[in-house]
């Protein structure tokens, strides 16, 4: 099969989702051209062996020596910077968070054969009229796997709030409705991964004490960077409950992660969570309203791209998923349904799927 790839090859989630894919593809012994996004290659945050880094230079090598504009080309990235291609035909691959797609937006998805890791996003650019595909993501189980650590001793009840730090993901609510209930309970602890690489460290330390206002919580730990997936795999490990609260997701990947290692969810039924949370493997809450997503950052009014709302939840209802979450933990640590995310969710499905867009 003639085709190329255009990725960027990094640590964060889009880097995370093109190795993955280039493993499956190696592991066909397929050996497309592949263009980089970005500054390069660094794949510093995972384990690469000698014959799959190899294979990965020569694809990278032979690109511009051999590639024709007719071989169709396979790229993840935003829709912003999406219009531009390698060829005639491209698949773009792409997440998309919000609920309103701008006219650049659709323009970009018009020009690409589209594909969102969301139905709900599939449905929110069918209704303005452009016709997008859908491809469920995968269980990453070459970086993220169980352990048998015993992480704490003294018998509390860990939960994790993860992704980088921004409205978007309702982090302040989320935190702040947390420590009403549970902070200061020697019982239950709550681990921010929430460090966001985007923004200063000052920046970021000014949000964590904007969520806290000036309040001390003994049990409300926020943790740095995390540059090695063998890190992140034990900080996933070592949480009991995993919040998935976001307000808008392309996917949620170190939630979904979480859930697929068997750790307990509290979930809002929401956008891409629809894909893998269900009532069997999740807690879930239903979303009690739609706000902007406006933040002054990431997301700013009256721009070509990322305009629109995100959902958001009801605190009491949030509170008592919390706590229905935890009976489960006290009935069993093990969340078996969640196991089965592992098996559901392939990445040799996910490459037959784009493989079958060429």
């Amino acid at each position: 099969m003639n085709f190329a790839l255009h990725l960027p090859l990094n640590s964060v989630s889009f880097g995370q989702v093109s190795v993955q894919i280039l493993r499956e593809i190696h592991k066909r012994s397929l050996e497309p051209s592949i263009f980089t996004i970005g500054n390069g290659v660094d794949l510093s945050s995972q384990q690469i062996d000698k014959d799959f880094g190899e294979w990965i230079q020569n694809c990278i090598n032979k690109s511009l020596t051999s590639h024709d504009r007719k071989t169709p080309t396979i790229k993840l990235w935003h829709l912003n910077g999406s219009l531009e291609s390698y060829s005639e035909k491209q698949i773009l691959v792409t997440f998309y968070e919000l609920d309103n797609p701008t006219p650049h937006e659709q323009n970009i998805a018009k020009n690409n054969t589209t594909v969102l890791t969301s139905k709900y996003a599939q449905e929110v650019f069918n209704i303005k009229g452009v016709k997008c595909d859908y491809v469920p993501l995968a269980f990453d189980s070459s970086n993220f796997v169980k352990t048998k650590k015993n992480y704490f001793t003294d018998g509390r009840i860990t939960f994790n709030i993860v992704g980088k730090l921004e409205k978007r993901k309702r982090h302040q609510k989320t935190i702040q409705s947390w420590a009403k209930r549970f902070g200061n309970d020697k019982k239950y602890f709550l681990q921010c991964a929430v460090y966001n690489p985007f923004i200063s460290e000052q920046d970021n330390n000014g949000l964590i004490h904007q969520i806290l206002e000036g309040q001390g919580f003994f049990n409300i730990n926020f943790l740095g960077h995390m540059q090695k997936n063998s890190v992140y795999n034990d900080f996933l490990n070592s949480g009991d409950i995993i919040l998935a609260m976001s307000g808008g997701e392309g996917w949620g990947l170190p939630e979904f992660h979480s859930v697929g290692l068997g750790k307990h969810a509290v979930v809002m039924n929401a956008h891409s969570y629809k894909e893998w949370a269900n009532k069997e493997n999740s807690t879930l809450i239903e979303p009690k309203e739609k706000i902007d997503c406006y933040d002054g950052m990431f997301f700013k009014p009256n721009q070509p791209f990322n305009q629109g709302q995100i959902f958001d939840y009801d605190e009491d209802e949030f509170i008592h998923a919390c706590e229905e979450a935890i009976k489960k933990v006290e009935s069993s640590k093990i969340n078996e349904a969640g196991l089965k995310i592992q098996e559901d969710f392939k990445i040799d499905k996910t490459v037959d799927t784009l493989l079958g867009l060429i």
